[in-house]
């Protein structure tokens, strides 16, 4: 299409409303990244203490949990922590834009 061809205000409603959303998702998924970060975080340090003191007070932890076993046993509950924090926040801010976007429609 041409460049210099008028939009007719439809046409501009529908972009302005798409940059919105668009917004929005950013906003959205950035708040999901940084709640998911600090659960990470959280769950690290939560993960790690039990493990290492486990490591050196049990004889079974310290018989069969090498480094690359504890690693990987808190690496695991931060990854998990940080996907189901960050997916709860992402739908959690989309639901709750959705039902500010109905209420603006109605006003």
């Amino acid at each position: 299409m041409a460049k210099n061809v008028a939009q007719s205000p439809l046409e501009r409603n529908n972009l302005a409303s798409l940059d919105n959303k668009l917004a929005m998702a950013k906003r959205c998924s950035h708040e999901g990244v940084i709640a998911g970060a600090k659960a990470a975080v959280v769950a690290t340090i939560a993960t790690a203490i039990p493990t290492m003191a486990s490591v050196r007070m049990l004889p079974w932890a310290r018989a069969n949990l090498n480094h690359t076993a504890q690693a990987l046993i808190i690496s695991t509950v931060a990854g998990a922590a940080y996907f189901i924090v960050a997916d709860k926040t992402v739908l959690a801010t989309a639901r709750r834009n959705s039902f500010e976007q109905i209420s603006n429609n109605e006003a």
